[in-house]
């Protein structure tokens, strides 16, 4: 399953921001190195919350390079300033708090039971505050963290039900922005519990409003979402074109996809071709090396 491709959809709008500074024009998932430095340029010139929230993202660039006690170590720095501070700063505040506990990349060994209630308490207090100030995109993010918590497909389903309602009774743009991603989750959740039919609808409209923007990755993700519901609904032939197409999209892009091929392999065995099997089964150890 591809869970790094959940992950990418998530991070896609992961850098809603009310403050000064514009924090996704920063980040850059991919290189938290990179992202670390420019958000410490960014911190030279910056005052107030700025900083403080500033702050708070480059303690994440710490928490995707799985340094989490460096992450931390930078939170305990501004702990007695972040008391006295504006909502924003609060809510980041303790996100990456809970983040530095549980997240996308911590392995279940490294969260204990005390880290886990640890990172569901700063959770909580993320929701709690952003749901007092009106942050719907904040509370959102917050809102998805506590399905690294609560990972039974049934915790999974209502954690994105809860986050969907927000999205979808919001007026505030940067909320909207997490619809596909959210909707993508809810998908996953409905297929990991058998709701096929569910769970396509819900990765076709993600699909759709990803079609909306340029972020060409995660519109071939979220084609994939739905070629591989469509396998899991019989309709064969269906989730055939799509690989096939992705194929030769991420080949043209220089993407080659060890998921697809993954796919393409699992439909040509159901079929019995095992050389175009096999051939697809090489093509996946081969990009999963890149």
């Amino acid at each position: 399953m591809r869970i790094p491709g959940l992950i990418a959809l998530l991070l896609l709008c992961a850098t809603s921001s009310t403050m000064a500074i514009d924090l996704a024009s920063l980040w850059d998932f991919s290189k938290p190195d990179i992202s670390e430095q420019r958000f410490r340029q960014a911190l030279e010139r910056a005052t107030g919350d700025d900083a403080l929230i500033l702050q708070t993202q480059i303690s994440r660039t710490y928490g995707l390079r799985k340094d989490f006690e460096a992450a931390r170590g930078i939170l305990r720095q501004i702990e007695s300033a972040v008391a006295g501070a504006g909502p924003e700063a609060r809510i980041r505040y303790f996100l990456e708090l809970g983040r530095s506990f549980a997240s996308a990349t911590h392995t279940p060994d490294q969260m204990t039971a005390d880290e886990r209630a640890r990172a569901r308490q700063s959770f909580e207090a993320a929701l709690n505050t952003a749901r007092a100030a009106k942050m719907d995109a904040l509370a959102v993010d917050s809102i998805h963290m506590f399905a690294f918590l609560d990972t039974a497909p049934a915790d999974q389903l209502r954690w994105g039900l809860a986050a969907l309602e927000i999205v979808q009774a919001s007026p505030q743009p940067d909320a909207k922005r997490w619809e596909p991603s959210i909707r993508n989750n809810v998908g996953y959740a409905l297929h990991q519990l058998g709701r096929h039919e569910e769970a396509l609808t819900q990765f076709q409209q993600a699909l759709v409003l990803l079609e909306r923007g340029t972020n060409s990755d995660a519109i071939r993700i979220a084609h994939w979402m739905v070629a591989w519901t469509l396998r899991s609904l019989n309709r064969v032939d269906e989730a055939f074109e799509i690989q096939l197409r992705l194929e030769k999209e991420n080949d043209a892009a220089g993407k080659p996809d060890p998921y697809v091929f993954e796919e393409l392999e699992t439909l040509y065995r159901g079929r019995g071709n095992l050389a175009r099997a096999e051939h697809y089964s090489k093509r996946k150890l081969s990009a999963g090396k890149q």
